[in-house]
């Protein structure tokens, strides 16, 4: 039988705006759920009552972290298993993982079966790599990849103003609105549930959007719809694309053209397609300098960065110490006569002593803060310095980040929170700008597109190692720096390790000898 009929063909060129936004849909839930815990992760330790009050912080690391360990452990294992099954049903499994976590969280009644609900679900979820892997294969053209590559980080930032906003309002609901949850009723009991439930809900609207509208982006599973109108089909046509037929040349964004409309030459585009075809014939390792550098790179930046996003409600919500404590130090900083520990830089007794609903709010504004940036400087800054110096600027400085949220605790009362959103933003404007980089970076430096699902899901089990131990020593650094009237311990700790990448960042290179050379020249 003849087939005359068949779907109208997509634009391969054109930008994958609706698979993209149904993409972010998907997204979306993830960091709303995974974010949620942050505002009452140290309340909820508290009402475990683990160890002694002041090692809450330490505990509190432990929960979240054990989510990123489970992930750690079996990230490679999803990347790879994408790249053979397809990556859709690694995706949507990972949501469905994420929405049974979110339950068993919220009816724990002891911090074993919180932890138990934190590891599962981190164990079913490779969706970082696997979401980083779809949009490399969406697009394909290098003018499109800023903007593309910046969608995700843009969908986490707002996961990050809805998530901590629904933590900090909807946690132990009994509590904040005893009319509408009674005495006795099952959000007494679990006081934590509501939120999980709420994140759980949205989880599920997400798996079912994916089910239904979201495409598989393996070039092996792709239907045939990337070929002319006038391509004859037969009974004997088969429905699934060859991966050499649907290879583009390669993306090099150290192009002088990059950014730019360009027609290439038929002929070479020809070569360069066939040259890339029989590349990925041969055996690639994933564990070369270049790929090596850039991951080592993202660990290091998402460990710091976990300790800022960790640290922070507990920072707020620790109990602050009497103002006249504060003069007295700024007094003794100074010059002015007193004891040798508040003659220190490094003395900063307690926290800020913000409630759990402001800093729900405060962490909701840091995600409008981070949204701005994604959606506004992110493609500013990368368009007028350019991928590689961004990154490098980025990374040298950001240790500055961790020496100033400190300092709060010596600002005055009326100045408090201006003076929290102004480091907020000094804090977005280097970390919301550095991801999106670096995962341009991964891709670029991945040799064979064969191969992308397994270094994204390198790249995501190395994130999730990082993200496993960054709270608990985070947290235990606190609870020391606590005792010895010290909480900016662990913000100059974070400091330290900021300070090893950005001497570490030197080593990423970007090739610049194969640039504007055809296939058969290189290695020639």
């Amino acid at each position: 039988m003849t087939l005359t009929q068949r779907t109208s063909p997509r634009n391969p060129d054109a930008f994958p705006t609706f698979q993209l936004f149904v993409l972010a849909i998907v997204r979306l839930a993830e960091p709303i759920a995974l974010t949620s815990i942050f505002p009452y992760a140290w309340a909820l330790i508290k009402r475990f009552q683990v160890g002694d009050e002041d090692d809450a912080s330490f505990y509190a690391g432990l929960l979240i972290s054990a989510f990123s360990l489970a992930e750690a452990l079996m990230g490679m294992y999803w990347g790879g298993l994408s790249d053979r099954v397809g990556r859709k049903p690694v995706l949507l499994l990972g949501c469905v993982g994420t929405m049974l976590s979110m339950i068993m969280v919220g009816f724990a009644d002891n911090i074993w079966m919180a932890l138990l609900g934190r590891t599962i679900g981190g164990l079913l979820n490779g969706n970082i790599g696997v979401i980083q892997t779809m949009v490399g294969e969406m697009v394909t053209k290098p003018e499109h990849e800023p903007r593309a590559f910046s969608i995700m980080p843009f969908v986490w930032s707002i996961g990050t103003i809805i998530g901590p906003m629904i933590g900090g309002l909807f946690a132990d609901p009994h509590d904040s609105y005893p009319d509408l949850f009674p005495k006795g009723s099952l959000f007494e009991r679990f006081p934590y549930l509501l939120p999980n439930l709420i994140c759980a809900a949205l989880l599920l609207v997400s798996i079912m959007l994916g089910y239904f509208l979201l495409e598989e982006t393996h070039p092996d599973m792709k239907p045939r719809v990337l070929l002319p109108d006038d391509t004859f089909f037969s009974e004997n046509t088969p429905l699934i694309e060859t991966s050499d037929a649907m290879k583009r040349p390669a993306v090099d964004l150290r192009d002088e053209n990059y950014g730019t409309m360009r027609s290439r030459d038929a002929a070479a585009a020809s070569s360069a397609s066939t040259w890339t075809a029989k590349e990925e014939k041969q055996p690639v390792s994933i564990f070369c300098k270049r790929i090596m550098a850039v991951i080592v790179s993202l660990s290091i930046f998402t460990y710091h960065s976990m300790t800022f996003d960790h640290l922070l409600p507990i920072f707020f919500e620790d109990e602050r110490a009497p103002t006249t404590t504060v003069h007295a130090a700024l007094n003794n900083l100074a010059g002015g006569a007193g004891g040798l520990a508040r003659n220190s830089p490094f003395y900063s007794p307690g926290g800020l002593g913000l409630s759990l609903q402001a800093v729900g709010v405060i962490m909701a504004v840091q995600g409008v803060i981070a949204l701005f940036m994604q959606a506004v400087v992110f493609p500013l800054a990368a368009e007028c310095i350019g991928v590689y110096r961004l990154f490098l600027f980025l990374t040298v400085l950001h240790p500055v980040v961790y020496v100033i949220v400190p300092w709060l605790l010596y600002v005055p009362e009326p100045l408090l929170y201006p003076a929290i959103y102004g480091v907020l933003v000094v804090r977005n404007f280097f970390s919301i700008l550095l991801y999106p980089l670096l995962l341009i970076l991964i891709k670029e430096a991945t040799p064979s597109s064969a191969v992308l699902g397994k270094v994204n899901g390198l790249a995501a089990s190395a994130g999730a190692a990082c993200r496993m131990v960054a709270p608990p020593i985070a947290g235990y650094l606190y609870a020391a720096g606590k005792r010895m009237d010290c909480t900016a311990l662990a913000w100059y700790g974070s400091a330290v390790v900021a300070v090893i990448g950005a001497v570490q960042c030197f080593s990423v290179k970007r090739k610049r000898e194969d640039e504007g050379k055809m296939p058969e020249d290189v290695g020639a």
